[in-house]
């Protein structure tokens, strides 16, 4: 396993805990000071052989907490965020990254935010899912109290969404169930025997990795990012993971519209016209912004279609894996490998199996209706357009899965 090198987060407030008149434990704010953030970061460096400092790096507290690249270090830190939605393969290719022992990764981290705010429309949470990002991508944690229940106990590392699927929380020094350069996935089940640490533990272990990774469906368009893209202490890239939006479970997603009433007739409502109406929409606002990159997204946007990983896990692995900045070694293109060639079809969502991947994301030809099939391709016609997924005239057509309607994406 390759060494980490840690950087420090900007600096911040962070929780503590103080007893209440009733014996119960309740989180408060403390500021941390910058001499404090200063002292992490020498520690850190001086545990870490001082790569980041370098041979005229100090080794005190003192005068030489000043060194010029202390304040550079966010810089050095890769930061990628895999842009998705719902049902697209996401939590597997998330897996391709929580695998990875040198990436400390998050897995839909803006969910507590819509478990706290929400019912309430997507478009309206997207301030508060950037400011999340934001705080997350320098290690602090401490964001996710926000999004407590009032009155609950402290925010631990097996309160966040997934935790018990995460390889960091899982795996030493946190756990001793798994260890963290070994590839395979984590049993939820043993994981949830790993006793609960602090977040400021979980934003040590944070702090000493190169590259951290979140997943998220809650981030709805590319431009969402802008702020943080443009951040100079921040070296975010962006990973579009995208798939065909004919797919069957798509009917699944949580943007239903409650007033609406399915067509009987023909069927032509199995998608739900609320969430087709914003997915497509907002898939087709990122891909305009794509074609014609701003400043601050040329060369920090990668679009990645699920059905290229499943019908060639490895060479795409790989492609991901040069974005990021990270290497892929045998392992984990055996994992990728492995977890894309198996014998069941699963559609439920979260759950990362070995599975025939390239028959689940065909599936839809021989499942929707050809008037199903018309309706989700007028709705996304221009995001089909660019990504290569050619449409269909009939059901023949649909059906016959001999011929591919994959093309060239125009990115």
């Amino acid at each position: 396993m390759s060494t980490k090198s840690p950087t420090l987060a900007c600096a911040r407030t962070r929780n503590a805990a103080v007893t209440s008149d009733r014996g119960e434990e309740v989180a408060v704010e403390r500021p941390v000071r910058q001499e404090d953030e200063r002292r992490v970061y020498m520690r850190h460096r001086r545990g870490w052989g001082g790569e980041l400092g370098g041979p005229d790096a100090a080794t005190s507290d003192g005068a030489g907490d000043e060194d010029p690249t202390a304040p550079s270090l966010a810089k050095k830190r890769q930061l990628i965020y895999v842009l998705t939605t719902w049902r697209s393969g996401s939590s597997f290719f998330g897996e391709l990254f929580n695998q990875n022992p040198d990436v400390f990764f998050l897995y839909e981290p803006m969910w507590h935010i819509w478990q706290k705010l929400y019912p309430g429309d997507a478009v309206s949470l997207q301030g508060a899912a950037r400011d999340m990002l934001s705080s997350l991508y320098r290690c602090d944690l401490s964001v996710f109290q926000l999004y407590n229940s009032p009155g609950g106990k402290n925010f631990t590392s097996l309160g966040l969404f997934g935790a018990t699927l995460n390889k960091v929380v899982c795996s030493y020094p946190l756990c001793s169930a798994y260890r963290k350069d070994v590839v395979g996935m984590v049993d939820d089940k043993v994981c949830k025997k790993c006793p609960p640490q602090s977040l400021r533990l979980l934003e040590d272990e944070c702090l000493k990795y190169n590259t951290v990774v979140i997943k998220g469906v809650r981030i709805l368009e590319v431009n969402v990012l802008a702020p943080l893209m443009e951040d100079p202490s921040l070296d975010l890239k962006v990973i579009h993971l995208v798939r065909d939006p004919r797919d069957p479970n798509l009917r699944r997603i949580p943007f239903v519209d409650p007033g609406h009433k399915a067509n009987k007739k023909d069927g032509s409502d199995y998608h739900s016209i609320g969430a087709m109406e914003v997915i497509c929409d907002r898939t087709s606002r990122t891909l305009r912004t794509a074609l014609n990159p701003p400043g601050w997204l040329k060369g920090k946007y990668m679009a990645v279609r699920y059905e290229d990983l499943v019908d060639n896990p490895v060479k795409t692995l790989r492609s991901v894996y040069r974005f990021a900045n990270l290497t892929a070694n045998r392992d984990i293109e055996s994992f990728a490998l492995n977890m894309t060639s198996g014998s069941s079809s699963s559609s439920k969502p979260f759950i990362v199996s070995s599975r025939n991947a390239t028959q689940a994301a065909s599936a839809w030809r021989t499942v929707l209706s050809i008037q199903q099939i018309k309706q989700v391709e007028d709705y996304c016609h221009h995001s089909m357009a660019v990504l290569g997924y050619e449409r269909v005239r009939t059901a023949g057509e649909a059906k016959d899965l001999s011929k591919s309607l994959l093309t060239h994406s125009k990115l």
